[in-house]
């Protein structure tokens, strides 16, 4: 029985860095780095191939960055080495992020021959001001061409992002914004508040900053979000994404219970065989690591060695996940789904009821209406959302 996994792709390029952005990303990549970059992903790709007889990929997401600036015949060699190594589910979720202003209806056309079934646009907002005041290359007049494109391309599920506590943005406007999105009726919105992140541009411009909607603007806006998309046919199933019946992103809700997926690419993230680890930042000492191992690579000899070898120059803060740090995460993680949390699956997967090791931070919050524990689900209230950073601060173990 193989185990299922999910496997992210880091495309790191973009057309321009946004002012608000901490990403791993740059602009002003030569074609012949991009070139090397995309030949050391699927060299990191193979590296699996010891271990991937024992699974089978449910979801890829293709991220960045701005995958739909490279070209889409990367993309086909990345999802073909993909399952020239795994076996991949016969019906996948295959998402590939793209911004406005980068997208060619040729590139959409191909993205659906490669077995790409998921569309992620960031739209951010449909205000042309406040797309330009974040630094977005786009407008809403190319979202719409982007967005009728792919749709004549023939994709059935696409993500619409979207962002509230933009600088100069009030209820009214991020409401107009809200408004003219459904009126696409994509089949998930994720709607998240601006994060003034340190050494971004944004940070260090105060006039920029002070325009930023405060607090209690920013949470009424959230709870806009809320009541607007359910209005309209959209189910909150996270705190930030919201979806038509049957269209929950299946890749983020491997993140948010706890399932394995292995990150390739620069600063990929992974949780794999009980350990979590990043892959190194640099993107020359990257690229460098597989051109000095692709032989290795590719003999197909000593793999697990070759595989050991290579992880050990390629991965930062590997750290082995214990039981307490599982169970912690199951309930942090688990808990940013609106309907919570699995007792059965606790006990499944933990051995011990989760009023064992929960149960008097659980009732707590359940008495103050910051909880709610109905049958089998342990999930946050509305009022509990609201303070979920110190809510969940709790369900950190005592070591």
């Amino acid at each position: 029985m193989k185990k299922d996994i999910s496997i992210y792709i880091h495309i790191p390029f973009c057309q321009k860095k946004c002012v608000y952005c901490d990403f791993l990303s740059f602009a002003g990549c030569t074609y012949a780095k991009q070139l090397q970059y995309i030949d050391a992903l699927l060299q990191e790709i193979k590296l699996y191939k010891p271990y991937a007889d024992r699974y089978k990929v449910r979801t890829i997401f293709i991220g960045g960055g701005t995958p739909s600036l490279i070209d889409e015949v990367f993309i086909g060699n990345i999802l073909s080495t993909i399952r020239s190594v795994f076996e991949v589910d016969r019906f996948p979720e295959i998402t590939i992020e793209a911004n406005p202003g980068t997208l060619k209806y040729t590139s959409l056309l191909a993205y659906q021959t490669h077995g790409i079934n998921r569309l992620s646009i960031g739209l951010q907002s449909t205000d042309d001001e406040a797309l330009k005041m974040l630094g977005r290359i786009h407008n809403f007049d190319q979202f719409v061409a982007t967005y009728k494109s792919a749709r004549r391309a023939g994709f059935k599920n696409i993500n619409i992002d979207l962002m509230s506590g933009i600088p100069g943005q009030n209820e009214h406007s991020f409401v107009e914004t809200l408004m003219k999105v459904v009126e696409f009726n994509p089949e998930h919105i994720s709607v998240y508040s601006l994060q003034v992140e340190e050494g971004t541009p944004l940070y260090n411009d105060e006039e920029l900053r002070n325009l930023i909607p405060d607090e209690d603007m920013d949470r009424r806006m959230y709870a806009m979000s809320k009541k607007v998309l359910a209005v309209n046919g959209y189910e909150r199933y996270e705190f930030s994404n919201y979806s038509k019946p049957g269209y929950n992103c299946r890749h983020n809700i491997v993140y948010w219970t706890g399932g394995e997926y292995i990150g390739i690419g620069l600063g990929a993230a992974s949780y794999f065989k009980g350990q979590r680890f990043s892959n190194i930042r640099d993107i020359d000492s990257y690229i460098e690591i597989f051109q000095k191992n692709q032989s290795a690579i590719a003999a197909g000899e000593d793999r697990f060695k070759v595989y050991d070898d290579v992880a050990g120059e390629l991965r930062t803060g590997t750290e082995t996940i214990y039981i307490d740090s599982r169970m912690e995460e199951f309930m942090f993680l688990g808990l940013r789904m609106i309907k919570g949390v699995s007792r059965a699956e606790f006990k499944a997967r933990f051995s011990k009821d989760i009023y064992e090791v929960y149960g008097p931070v659980i009732n707590k919050y359940v008495s103050e209406g910051f909880m709610i524990s109905e049958g089998d689900n342990v999930r946050l209230s509305d009022r509990g959302i609201d303070v979920s950073n110190i809510i969940l601060s709790d369900f950190i173990l005592d070591r």
